[in-house]
């Protein structure tokens, strides 16, 4: 008999999995659906990237380098200089990734001793199963914080005792938030770092959604590091940033010693991006009307849903941030209410899909177009008023 992984047989399923699929047998019978549940919004990649991408294309195919391009090096730590005033070293700071999942997946690897008293990997809850997940295949200890709608969506290092904090490896915090759409402020990081410090505390700060901020720039866990980056890394991507999920292009970027640990790893696991995709991320990073453009487009989606939640008396809670909405499921029950709005030809998340804190509140991800977004909104106000659904 073929032996498992007991890591595997332990977390199950990946949790929007399922809502994927669900979403493509309903899609399947060509009536119109209205899918809110992943974050792959349906805008085209811009012109500029993706003939970046053809023209990279030659001949001859060779092996890309985990240390990645020099000038996609370059070009991540020109965008830190412009968007958030840190300046990094591209052959010491900067290391491309394969997006940010993989990324996010593979840190325990490189830092976490899986025989040693510091195994534990904390976390938001509600929040990206992966921090969790990535721990646990690395064969540390999850270990995820509640966080509540009093609190901003936001953890509070500080707040753990000693003990627990003297247990952990890495603490994952990730603003704007995924997937309640909360922010938080240098001030903030400034806390948390100064906390993870204190415990010998490895700060990885997931930053795929920084480009989608809607009152005011977004700051990265970087700017409250003031120069020292011993400690704390941040995990950028270009999947929501430039519309390039399928290319799977991103970052890791901080601590000189972490990232050389990280190169030592990451030819052992194979993710470096191709090299075709280096140029075009290297185009895509170089450019921020693209960006704007794109934020626009989110803003307009959100001018949609946000009021029309509040018409008819459903609460928002976060969602400052991101293209998410995060709110309070009508009658309490988040599960209950995703399945009535399937039946709707609505899909959106139930917010236990990213852990037990998400449970009553549901997140929608703004993927259709703006003309899309309204017609959910018309299909979902005419349910309520013809009492399919609960206002």
């Amino acid at each position: 008999m073929v032996t498992s992984n007991p890591a595997l047989d332990s977390l199950g399923g990946y949790p929007l999995a399922r809502l994927q699929d669900l979403a493509g047998q309903l899609r399947a019978d060509g009536r119109p659906l209205h899918d809110f549940s992943i974050g792959d919004p349906d805008e085209p990649t811009p012109p500029l990237i993706r003939q970046a991408l053809v023209d990279a294309v030659g001949a001859v195919s060779r092996y890309p380098t985990a240390a990645g391009q020099p000038a996609l090096r370059q070009a991540i730590a020109d965008w830190f200089e412009r968007r958030h005033g840190v300046t990094v070293d591209p052959d010491r700071h900067v290391l491309p990734s394969a997006g940010s999942k993989e990324a996010v997946f593979h840190l325990p690897l490189a830092v976490l001793d899986p025989g040693g008293p510091k195994r534990h990997v904390l976390w938001g809850d509600p929040g990206y199963p992966v921090y969790g997940r990535g721990a646990t295949f690395a064969g540390g200890i999850s270990d995820p914080l509640t966080l509540r709608a009093e609190d901003g969506w936001r953890l509070d290092l500080a707040a753990l005792d000693a003990d627990r904090l003297d247990r952990a490896c890495i603490a994952w915090v990730n603003h704007p938030h995924n997937p309640t759409g909360a922010t938080a402020d240098v001030g903030w990081y400034r806390e948390q770092l100064a906390v993870a410090r204190e415990h010998d505390i490895l700060l990885a700060s997931d930053e795929c959604y920084q480009e989608v901020w809607f009152d005011q720039p977004a700051p990265s866990a970087l700017e409250a590091a003031d120069g020292d980056l011993t400690g704390v890394l941040a995990f950028v991507s270009l999947s929501k940033r430039s519309g390039m999920t399928g290319y799977r292009a991103g970052g890791i970027v901080g601590d000189p010693e972490l990232i050389t640990r990280l190169r030592l790893l990451r030819p052992n696991v194979g993710t470096a991006p191709p090299d075709f995709v280096q140029v075009a991320a290297t185009a895509a990073w170089n450019d921020q009307a693209h960006v704007d453009d794109r934020r626009a487009v989110f803003a307009a989606k959100r001018d949609v849903i946000l009021p029309f939640l509040e018409e008819v008396g459903v609460e928002v809670s976060g969602s400052q941030a991101t293209f998410y909405v995060w709110f309070r499921a009508p009658g309490g029950d988040d599960a209950a209410y995703a399945e009535a709005l399937l039946g709707e030809r609505i899909v959106a998340s139930p917010g236990r899909a990213f852990g037990p804190g998400g449970q009553g509140w549901l997140r929608l991800a703004l993927v259709p177009t703006v003309t899309g977004c309204q017609a959910a909104v018309d299909r979902w106000r005419e349910a309520i008023a013809a009492g399919r659904l609960p206002g």
